[in-house]
């Protein structure tokens, strides 16, 4: 379980989606909110996926086939200002369609910077999955940069936004420095493909 994991794909249209018909696991959230640094502290492989230092760089949906039983699939980030607003709508309306008939999503990971509250970008996300009836979870990222008096404000915040939300449930806190939440979510998809 979680030895063979590779990349294998980048996307740039639904034309192109693998032929592999796998579970996946999607996530999203904004430009550099960490979602490469989930995906290598994840699985401890430092070059899984690519940290790009230019948030917004990642204009691709990218494919981690996870040991041929499902793929974790990486959305590209949304809301990074500096690109055009022709490319954000392009790329808004592929991750919507994505979301709406893959078929394959057994569950959503929403990504957001713990110290931050969720933006008018997150509740559209957020609204977009129910539309879906996706699951999800959402991931409080960056933890390791709050202090301990900072969980409950964290938790406050993003409760007035998402009232569903509860911590160890389907709200965690993740550190991609000190794998805070790592066994957590690993456990989440245990029970999800392997455990059946």
């Amino acid at each position: 379980m979680f030895d063979n994991i590779f990349f294998e794909k980048s996307i740039f249209q639904l034309r192109d989606l693998p032929k592999h018909n796998l579970p996946e696991v999607i996530l999203c959230g904004r430009s550099n909110v960490g979602k490469s640094s989930f995906i290598n502290s994840l699985f401890n492989k430092k070059d899984l996926a690519r940290i790009s230092s230019t948030p917004g760089k990642t204009r691709s949906i990218n494919y981690y086939n996870i040991d041929e039983v499902f793929y974790l699939v990486d959305l590209p980030g949304y809301g990074y200002a500096k690109t055009s607003k022709t490319e954000r709508e392009k790329w808004g309306k592929i991750i919507s369609d994505f979301i709406l008939k893959s078929g394959n999503i057994q569950l959503a990971i929403h990504l957001i910077d713990s110290r931050h509250k969720p933006t008018e970008l997150d509740i559209r996300l957020n609204e977009l999955l129910n539309i879906a009836e996706l699951p999800y979870i959402v991931l409080l990222t960056k933890a390791d940069k709050l202090k301990q008096s900072d969980y409950n404000r964290a938790v406050k915040n993003i409760n007035v936004t998402f009232p569903e939300l509860i911590p160890e449930e389907n709200l965690f806190f993740y550190s991609s420095t000190k794998g805070k939440g790592k066994k957590e979510i690993l456990k989440r998809f245990s029970r999800l493909f392997y455990l059946k």
